[in-house]
C-alpha cells in the first residue's frame, strides 16, 4: 500500500511548526529533567516502522535511568504486574516513572521530541502507535502487514478514541486497522484536533 501523496508534506509543515513553537517548552522540559536526576535528557527505544524498517523512537526521559532494571525485578517478583504487562505492554502504577516523568506522561509531553522523528522521515503525526517487534508478533499477528503499510504516528486513533483505557490489545489493532484502511487528510485533522484536548484532560493517559 503507497503512502497517500499528502501525508509527507503534511507531516514536514506541521513538524518544522510544531518544533518551532514548542521550542521553548521543550527546552524547559529537557533542563527540568537534567537538574533533577542528572540522567539522559531523551530515551531512544527501537520500533517497528513502514515497510518492517526498525526506527530509533525519540521521548523525553520519564523513568529512572535503570528502568530496564526494575522492570525486570517487578515482573519476576509480582505475578500481578506480569499478567498486566503481558496483556498491555504496560503498567498503570508503574514504579520506574519518576515525579517528572508521570507528568510527563498525563499531559503526552515526552513525546514532543518525536516531531524530530518526523522530519527525519521516520514517523508520521498521525499513525498507529509504534510498537516493538515483539508486540507485532504476539498481537498483530497476521495484520502485522497492515501496520507496516503505514509510518507510525506521535499521535492517532486510538491514542484519541481509547488511549490506555482500552485494556485489551486486540481491540488496539483493529483500531489501528481501522484508521489504515479509513485514513484521510480530514481524518487525520480531527485526530489531532482530538488529541489537543486529550491532552488538556490527561484523559486515559499513564
Amino acid at each position: 500500500m503507497a503512502l497517500p501523496w499528502w501525508k509527507r508534506p503534511f507531516d514536514l509543515i506541521f513538524s518544522l511548526l510544531a518544533i518551532l513553537l514548542l521550542g521553548p517548552i521543550m527546552l524547559f522540559i529537557a533542563i527540568l529533567i537534567k537538574i533533577t536526576d542528572r540522567g539522559p535528557v531523551f530515551y531512544t527505544h527501537e520500533r517497528v516502522g513502514y515497510k518492517g524498517k526498525k526506527i530509533k523512537v525519540l521521548k523525553f526521559r520519564s523513568m529512572y535511568p535503570d528502568a530496564d532494571k526494575r522492570l525486570k525485578e517487578i515482573l519476576e517478583k509480582d505475578p500481578k504486574a506480569r499478567e498486566e504487562w503481558e496483556k498491555t505492554f504496560k503498567l498503570k502504577n508503574d514504579p520506574r516513572v519518576t515525579l517528572i516523568g508521570k507528568f510527563l506522561r498525563k499531559t503526552s509531553l515526552d513525546e514532543l521530541p518525536q516531531f524530530f522523528n518526523v522530519l527525519k522521515g521516520d514517523m508520521s503525526i498521525v499513525g498507529p502507535r509504534p510498537v516493538v517487534e515483539e508486540e507485532l508478533k504476539k498481537y498483530y499477528k497476521e495484520k502485522a502487514e497492515i501496520y507496516k503499510s503505514v509510518k507510525p504516528g506521535i499521535t492517532g486513533y486510538w491514542q484519541v478514541e481509547g488511549r490506555s483505557d482500552v485494556e485489551d490489545y486486540e481491540e488496539r489493532v483493529r483500531m489501528d486497522e481501522w484508521y489504515v484502511k479509513n485514513q484521510s487528510f480530514w481524518l487525520d485533522v480531527k485526530i489531532i484536533l482530538k488529541t489537543i484536548k486529550v491532552m488538556l484532560t490527561g484523559k486515559g493517559a499513564y
